[in-house]
């Protein structure tokens, strides 16, 4: 049997934050993950979409950035983003 070559594997406890609701035009339900491990983001998953993202204020400044990361429109973009500058 062939040796893995880890480049890490390391075990961290988080919180998690599972949060649903209705936008005007789509429902979101997300895992928000907040870890020590990525420089303060969070770790925000899609659920239903099945896509996820690493996420910071800076990010959500980022025009397009949650438009690509999870497949949405921009006003959908836009009624996640005012969420999370909230929870952020």
């Amino acid at each position: 049997m062939k040796e893995r070559f880890f480049l890490y594997d390391d075990t961290e406890d988080t919180k998690t934050r599972f949060v649903s609701f209705v936008g005007d035009n789509t429902r979101f339900d997300l895992a928000i993950v907040k870890t020590d491990r990525h420089f303060g983001k969070h770790l925000v998953l899609d659920i239903q979409g099945n896509r996820f993202a690493i996420i910071g204020e800076d990010d959500l400044k980022e025009e397009g950035y949650l438009e690509y990361a999870f497949q949405l429109n921009e006003e959908d973009a836009e009624e996640l983003r005012s969420f999370l500058l909230e929870l952020l």
